[in-house]
This record gives structure tokens, C-alpha cells and sequence, in this order.
């Protein structure tokens, strides 16, 4: 279901802009349709046509995503396996700090090769209020206040499901729009639409490397936009709205930990409104990578920070429950690791 067919139901009910607006409200909060201002019961407010058709509405948003599992991390977080109304699952992750991440498609067709999520590529698009439903299951457990299209899938390959989510719960959901974090691998479609919406979401970029050929390599079916290109697109997004870009960097040992990459981030990042976030890989069984010792994650991100780029080290949540992002999925159907004689196909060099 998209968000617009949810309204012209509405409105085929006889919902005027005002009930519309209340129901949507309701149901982004994890309330009860019919919720609003005490001063103001459902009777009083809502045409008796409206009423009488909730209830059927109701059951249709409750069965668009349901909680398959919960993971909870010792660091706070929870990661979520979601059923989808046919069947399939996506995952979500309650973050510490009132964040929440949601999968924006069933699978993933970029394919990059440190990830689980794409090794069966695409299976299907998730719809825009599937997208919200993953929100209201994540507040009917704990506040949300920022929510990042980063799980499962590329939001720029779904654009107007993504733009439409991110429409109503800047507005309805009353989350900040810099709240609103889109995370793409670079998608020149993106960088087109994304500012010209009524609500403008934050932006990361998932580089991974400064090296065209070894991030062709890491991200083989990702757009082919020079890291060089990618960082100027983005930062005149950064510009344009006043967001800081986030940049996301998987460290992956004796591949993209070098020095040379150290100083091709210098090199792109420096006087950028821009922030790089170091997470060390999240080890899947099979995948043929290790993350870089403890002792050089924390060097590296004090050096970027010396040399005046903004890092921060991040964990992906949930890595004591071996939940990075596509595992719980890939667990659930049996896939836990990746396919025999995956890794050996893979051949990287650090520069």
C-alpha cells in the first residue's frame, strides 16, 4: 500500500483535509485512529461515514507489518525482524538515543559484497507505508524522533516510495527533517529530487573508498560516479540545505584500512561540511572479510580528527547478535551464510 492510496481512501470515505490529516497523525504516533485533542472526541470531529470505515482500515495498516522477531544488543539497541503483509521480511533497528533504521526494499540490487542483504539481489520494492509501518511498530515500543532509510536496500532505487515516506512523517510524524537521514551510494536522481520536496531529508553517502576502481569493486553495482564527483554532488547538497553530510565508511582489514586511504579522505573531505562515520565491518559468517583491529580502528578515526575531519567511530547495532543488516533476514530463510565459494571470488588489494 502507498500513502497515496491510504488518503484517496480517505477520501472516498468522505474524509475532508482536516480528518485526513488527524488520522494520519494518529497512526504515525502509534495511536488509535480515532485519536485527538481531549476537547475534540472522534464523534464530534469525524464524519459518522469516516467512522464507520476505520476499523477496516485500521486492520489493513496492522497488517502491513507485524514483529517476527526482536534481537535486543547490549548496547541498547533492538534489532527487528519484520514480516511484510505477503510474507516477506525486512528488518528494522531501534538505535540508541530514539533513532530508528527501516529497510526500504526486499533485498538489494547494488550488491555490495561486504553485505548480506543484497546476495539474492532484488526480490521487491517496499511500499511507502510499509516504510511508515515499520516506524509505528518502533513507537509502539520506544520513542522515535529520528528515523534513517539505511537498512535493507537502496532508497534511490525506490525514490517515490522513499520521498513519499519521508513526506508524511516530516509532516504527520512530526519528526525534524534533518531527523530525516537518506543513505544512498550515490544516485544522480537523488540529488535531483531530494531537495526540491516539501520535506528535504539529511544525506549519507555510503563511500567505503577513495579509489574509483577498488569502490567499483566493493560496490559493483552502484552508479559509476568518481569518489571526486560524489563528494562534489553531495557537498553542494550540504550547501543547498544546511545539512551536514554523513559519510559512511566500513572498515574492512587490509583493504580500505590503509594509509593511502586515510589520506584520499583528507584529500576529498577537507573543508566540507561533512562528517565520516568509521564502522567496522560486522562479521558475517563465510564472507571471506575481518574487521581491523581495536587499536587501528581508534588511530585511524584520532587521525582523520588531527587532520581536521569530523569522525566518529560507530559500531553497527547489534553485532553481539550477529544482526548486521540482511543477517536476521538471511538467518530466518535458512541463508546464514553466504554462498560456497563466495568469498574466494573476491579479490581486493589495499592501495
Amino acid at each position: 500500500m502507498r500513502i497515496a492510496d491510504l488518503r484517496e481512501r480517505l477520501r472516498d470515505l468522505g474524509a475532508q483535509a482536516c480528518h485526513e490529516e488527524r488520522i494520519l497523525r494518529a497512526w504515525c504516533a502509534a495511536r488509535p485512529l480515532t485519536h485527538g485533542p481531549r476537547r475534540q472526541p472522534a464523534e464530534d470531529f469525524l464524519p459518522l461515514s469516516v467512522r464507520n470505515g476505520l476499523a477496516a482500515i485500521d486492520a489493513d495498516l496492522n497488517g502491513l507489518a507485524r514483529l517476527h522477531s526482536v534481537h535486543p544488543g547490549e548496547d541498547g539497541s533492538e534489532r527487528l525482524l519484520v514480516s511484510l503483509g505477503d510474507g516477506q521480511m525486512v528488518e528494522s533497528v531501534l538505535l540508541p538515543r530514539d533513532g530508528l533504521c527501516i529497510s526500504t526494499q526486499v533485498g538489494c540490487a547494488v550488491g555490495c559484497v561486504f553485505c548480506m542483504t543484497g546476495k539474492d539481489g532484488l526480490l521487491r520494492q517496499v511500499e511507502s507505508a510499509e516504510m511508515v509501518a515499520q516506524v509505528v511498530l518502533a513507537r509502539q515500543r520506544r520513542t522515535v524522533r529520528r528515523v534513517v532509510f539505511m537498512g535493507m536496500g537502496e532508497p534511490s532505487h525506490n525514490l517515490d516510495n522513499v520521498l513519499e515516506a519521508i513526506d508524511l512523517l516530516g509532516t504527520a510524524g512530526a519528526i525534524g527533517h534533518k531527523n530525516l537521514v537518506f543513505s544512498t551510494v550515490g544516485d544522480r536522481r537523488a540529488f535531483e529530487r531530494l531537495p526540491q520536496q516539501r520535506v528535504v531529508p539529511a544525506l549519507a553517502i555510503s563511500l567505503h573508498s577513495t579509489d574509483a576502481e577498488l569502490r567499483a569493486r566493493l560496490l559493483p553495482r552502484a552508479p559509476q560516479i568518481a569518489p571526486e564527483e560524489l563528494v562534489e554532488l553531495a557537498e553542494h547538497y550540504a550547501c543547498t540545505t544546511g545539512y551536514p553530510i554523513q559519510y559512511q565508511w566500513t572498515l574492512l582489514e587490509g583493504i580500505n584500512d590503509s594509509d593511502a586511504e586515510m589520506d584520499g579522505i583528507v584529500r576529498l573531505l577537507s573543508g566540507k561540511y561533512a562528517m565520516m562515520n568509521l564502522i567496522p565491518f560486522n562479521s558475517v559468517e563465510g564472507a571471506g572479510f575481518r574487521r581491523p583491529a581495536t587499536e587501528r580502528v581508534v588511530e585511524m578515526a584520532r587521525s582523520l580528527n588531527r587532520r581536521k575531519i569530523l569522525t566518529r567511530l560507530r559500531n553497527s547495532a547489534g553485532q553481539d547478535v550477529d544482526g548486521g543488516c540482511g543477517q536476521l533476514r538471511a538467518r530466518a530463510e535458512g541463508k546464514h551464510t553466504l554462498p560456497r565459494g563466495h568469498a574466494a571470488r573476491m579479490t581486493f588489494s589495499a592501495r
